[in-house]
């Protein structure tokens, strides 16, 4: 088992280098990590939903059990039946208290809604960012690009100028790699 954590750390390692020297790729994987996390905040909001729903449905349920059971204790007693009267007094708590039960569940389920809209709502915001850095990223790789391509056309420029563009190219990349390290720690 130890070999095959080690592989495993050994290939998330490469990975993680491979991605780094490669930002584009990085926010891409970036992008499809919160893709996935999308889709399961979605499902878990629908799941929770679906849990809403049944437990009121078993709520409601309940709550015509419980006027079925009262109207039952009230018969008893007008007829005299104290034993009647007193099972049903009983039947009809244990009624209120699983109904009671249940709606703690139901509040449960709701916060737990909120929650997940509220991950939803961060990993959307996210993942704006992402796309966001993505476009900044092409848009300054196009114009490296055409400076690369300037520079090949006037090969024969003073040295200085290619000094500057060269600077200016070793910020450019500083500046990405510190948002995307930045983006990574956030995520």
């Amino acid at each position: 088992m130890n070999l095959f954590s080690d592989l495993g750390k050994f290939l998330e390692t490469r990975l993680e280098e491979f991605l780094q020297s490669n930002p584009n790729l990085e926010l891409q994987y970036l992008l499809e990590q919160l893709q996935e996390q999308e889709q399961k905040a979605l499902k878990l909001i629908e799941e929770n939903h679906e849990e809403k729903r049944g437990l009121e449905f078993q709520i409601i349920s309940l709550a015509e059990e419980v006027k079925v059971w009262h109207h039952r204790i009230s018969k008893a007693k007008i007829a005299k039946r104290l034993d009647l009267s007193k099972a049903a007094q009983e039947r009809e708590a244990a009624l209120i208290q699983q109904g009671n039960e249940m709606w703690g569940k139901m509040e449960k389920a709701k916060q737990k809604i909120l929650q997940s809209r509220t991950l939803l709502s961060q990993i959307l915001k996210r993942k704006q960012e992402i796309k966001s850095k993505t476009v900044e990223f092409q848009t300054k790789g196009a114009s490296s690009n055409y400076s690369i391509d300037n520079e090949k056309q006037n090969i024969k420029e003073d040295n200085s100028q290619k000094t500057s563009d060269s600077l200016e190219a070793d910020f450019q990349r500083w500046e990405l790699d510190s948002e995307l390290e930045e983006l990574r720690k956030n995520i």
